[in-house]
């Protein structure tokens, strides 16, 4: 038995409403992953102080962030002060150039848990440590 061939396989112009489907599912996607909280130090945790025409590190540098309720956050982790303090030395032993402590710490946090966590860093062998504050927006910039 013969079978007649008048199907063609794209033989006909390409639909646009498969693509635009499959466009709009992925933008859905998309917002929704925005909204999922991600592991770790998120923004609402830490909130820096905002600053301008300041310069970056230029160096290997180790970040540590405080929260509001002097919480230490080490690689997104939270930590205690003697582990830090640990893992520090441990950066540090394996760095190949002298390492530069980055504190994100938060706008309330007091100097003395800044000057502490610096302290604690000089102990563990980095001898620089910076502030990170946020770049102002050109929008703040326009509101007097």
């Amino acid at each position: 038995m013969k079978f007649p061939r008048t199907a063609k396989i794209l033989g006909s112009q390409s639909d646009a409403a498969p693509y635009a489907a499959v466009f709009f599912l992925l933008v859905i996607f998309m917002l929704v992953a925005e909204l999922l909280p991600t592991p770790g130090v998120g923004l609402s945790l830490v909130n820096l102080p905002v600053a301008d025409n300041l310069s970056g590190v230029n160096q290997p540098a180790i970040s540590v962030a405080i929260d509001c309720s002097n919480r230490l956050y080490f690689a997104n982790q939270l930590i205690a002060a003697a582990q830090l303090k640990a893992s520090l030395s441990n950066a540090v032993s394996r760095a190949s150039a002298p390492l530069t402590l980055v504190i994100q710490a938060d706008k309330t946090v007091s100097y003395d848990e800044v000057l502490q966590l610096s302290l604690l860093a000089r102990d563990a062998g980095i001898t620089n440590a910076l502030l990170a504050t946020l770049p102002r927006t050109l929008a703040l910039k326009a509101i007097p």
